[in-house]
């Protein structure tokens, strides 16, 4: 006894000692009576439930523009959904394990739901929030009025309540931006599509003003059909910048040999000359091939734009050009029907053809020189580095070797046109 007494004094008198941490058995009765205060207030939360919807939504139609706007196109929709989100949220506090994963699902269909609607992140972020600090408070409301003195209590459950409130703020954050991720994907799938059918010529008229508001051009206007192959990567900003000016309204449409833009053409857009897409880069980029259609009207005669460049970038040099399909008709017309072409050429040609190579080339070379100068053997000759008499009698040869006159109309078109047709066909 006497031992004992002495070691109470002994601890009076000592050192003060340092206070230690409350024991678990203590933590665990605060967090039991805590949980009991919660678990009361958040009863009573559920009963009153319908109220709690009301005054939510008051304060989104107060505080939220976007809620604003939603509530009134449709207040019961949007009624119903606050009503399960706080149902839900309540819920989670009285059995955070049974009712978590139904939370989780209803924050992700809402997030989801209101991508698809197009609300604004931002407001579907501050309607959570907002929802959490409703619920907060009338938590606090709710002990006050039933026990004040257990008000106290509530703060050791705080950090838990808002840890929820953020769980489920990422929570349709992640939701919204994977559907708008998916949206995004299924609108360029549909304009992929809808370009396609405009450019293959399969799309239907009724699709035309979907086409035109995906695509962002008008249903009715001027267009031309760029096509372009070769040079830098498929798809290249260069490439493509080197097809059509700068500032065009234009579509680019990935095909599986070349890429086609969509150009929106005429005064209005900057582009005064319908054949201007294709000058856009005044350093030729190398290998780059370019075929730019005649212009059409309307997004419905597309396809038919699209043959035209096709057309035109078949006659593009396998270096790298720019063929404009209105300042090459002769050469189209023989790419158009590529056998009646070679027929022509043979037909017209072949005795040259059958030449001795050296001999061929001088020859042929002499005359395409003379026609693309407007049929003047002196400025022919100027080109070619020979004297004006050598491109006459190159000029005699080769109409002895064909049996047809260069003065002769006639004869002088299909030269021209079989001249054309061996160089296109045969590059």
């Amino acid at each position: 006894m006497q031992h004992a007494v002495r070691s109470r004094a002994a601890i009076r008198t000592g050192l003060t000692p340092v206070p230690r941490p409350r024991t678990p058995g203590v933590t665990s009765l605060i967090d039991a009576d805590a949980l009991r205060v919660l678990h009361r207030a958040a009863r009573a939360l559920l009963d009153d439930l319908p109220d709690l919807t009301d005054r939510l939504t008051a304060l989104l139609r107060e505080q939220e523009p976007a809620y604003r706007a939603a509530l009134a196109k449709d207040p019961s929709a949007t009624w119903q959904e606050a009503h399960r989100s706080l149902r839900h949220s309540v819920a989670s506090l009285l059995d955070p394990r049974g009712a978590r994963d139904a939370a989780r699902r209803c924050s992700w269909r809402i997030g989801a739901v209101r991508a698809e609607q197009g609300l604004p992140l931002d407001a579907l972020l501050h309607a959570f929030r907002l929802g959490g600090s409703l619920v907060w408070q009338r938590l606090v409301e709710e002990t006050s009025r039933a026990a004040p003195e257990d008000v106290r209590l509530l703060v050791h459950v705080a950090a838990d309540v808002w840890n929820f409130v953020d769980e489920h703020c990422t929570l349709v954050a992640d939701a919204y931006r994977q559907t708008e991720w998916q949206i995004g994907r299924r609108r360029e799938n549909r304009a992929r599509l809808l370009a396609a059918g405009l450019l293959d010529g399969t799309g239907r008229i009724a699709d035309l003003p979907e086409a035109a508001r995906a695509l962002g051009l008008p249903e009715q206007g001027r267009y031309a059909v760029v096509a372009v192959t070769g040079g830098p990567p498929a798809g290249s900003a260069a490439a493509r910048a080197a097809a059509v000016p700068a500032g065009s309204r234009v579509h680019w449409h990935a095909g599986a040999e070349a890429d086609y833009g969509i150009v929106l053409v005429g005064a209005d857009e900057g582009l005064t000359d319908p054949h201007e897409p294709g000058t856009a880069s005044a350093v030729p980029v190398p290998g780059l091939r370019i075929g730019v259609s005649s212009p059409v009207d309307g997004l419905a005669a597309v396809g038919a734009a699209r043959k035209l460049a096709d057309t035109a970038l078949a006659i593009c040099p396998a270096a790298g050009g720019t063929v404009r399909l209105a300042d090459q008709l002769p050469a189209a017309l023989v790419v158009s029907s590529p056998e009646l072409g070679r027929s022509l050429a043979e037909k017209v040609l072949g005795p040259l053809l059958r030449l001795e190579p050296g001999d061929r080339e001088v020859l042929l070379d002499t005359l395409t020189t003379w026609l693309d100068c407007d049929g003047s053997a002196q400025r022919a000759g100027e080109r070619l580095y020979c004297h004006r008499n050598t491109v006459l009698n190159r000029l005699r040869r080769c109409e002895q070797l064909t049996g047809r006159s260069l003065t002769r109309p006639a004869d002088l078109v299909e030269f021209s046109l079989a001249l054309t047709a061996h160089r296109v066909l045969t590059d």
